[in-house]
């Protein structure tokens, strides 16, 4: 009999955890953590100082919201324009900038295509996601954002950022479980670049004397590589 392995809300939610980390993290050449505790809650909602949400459906339908403070939100604007080669002083020091607005919605989107690309992957099925929205809020409105879940789980974790900044992922999906067989296997994750180097490492150990052969050796190792990278 096979046995099965479940993957729950809180699995995924975990998943988006750690692309929300990963990214921020990478592109802000930052450190930035999620708690280890998760709070469940009625509904999700936009709160100050910044909120960005974006819907996403296909093998299951949800809701991602963000919250940024001010100070989250400046910090890791301006160290991910920092880390991509923009001068310090040309850059936003308000929260309220369209600059602002416009960069922590490109790295929502980017967290977005981390998580389902992985997630999508894993679970074999499709998701799509709609163009993140960033709302500006004045510190006295709260918005909710209602979402078409027959039954709906709430989850919250809160961010810390290098400068221990908060800010805080809200989550919305319908209930679900997907079971994964026993003898169920993974396709492996490729990684071109580390495919490309190794190749690329093993045609510079070829000794100068065998000259004659190296061409061969190089068409036969292009043609296998091509094959590793699915081409």
């Amino acid at each position: 009999m096979n046995t099965y392995q479940t993957v729950n809300n809180d699995d995924i939610l975990l998943k988006l955890c750690h692309s929300v980390s990963h990214v921020l993290s990478s592109t802000t050449a930052t450190h930035v953590t999620h708690a280890g505790m998760v709070q469940t809650i009625s509904r999700t909602r936009l709160k100050p100082d910044l909120g960005c949400f974006s819907i996403f459906d296909g093998g299951f339908s949800g809701l991602v919201v963000i919250n940024f403070s001010a100070d989250s939100a400046i910090e890791i604007y301006r160290k991910y324009m920092i880390n991509m080669g923009m001068p310090e002083s040309e850059l936003a020091f308000s929260h309220t900038s369209d600059d602002v607005g416009n960069v922590m919605g490109e790295l929502m989107n980017q967290i977005l295509g981390d998580f389902i690309s992985k997630i999508s992957k894993e679970l074999q099925t499709s998701i799509s996601q709609s163009q993140p929205k960033m709302l500006t809020i004045n510190k006295e409105l709260t918005i909710s954002v209602d979402t078409n879940l027959d039954n709906a789980v709430a989850r919250r974790v809160s961010f810390k950022t290098e400068n221990n900044h908060i800010f805080y992922l809200e989550f919305a999906m319908d209930k679900t479980e997907f079971m994964r067989s026993a003898d169920f296997e993974m396709d492996e994750e490729v990684d071109p670049d580390s495919l490309i180097e190794s190749h690329r490492m093993k045609n510079v150990a070829v000794p100068a004397s065998a000259n004659v052969g190296v061409k061969g050796i190089v068409a036969d190792d292009s043609d296998e590589l091509l094959s590793e990278l699915g081409l």
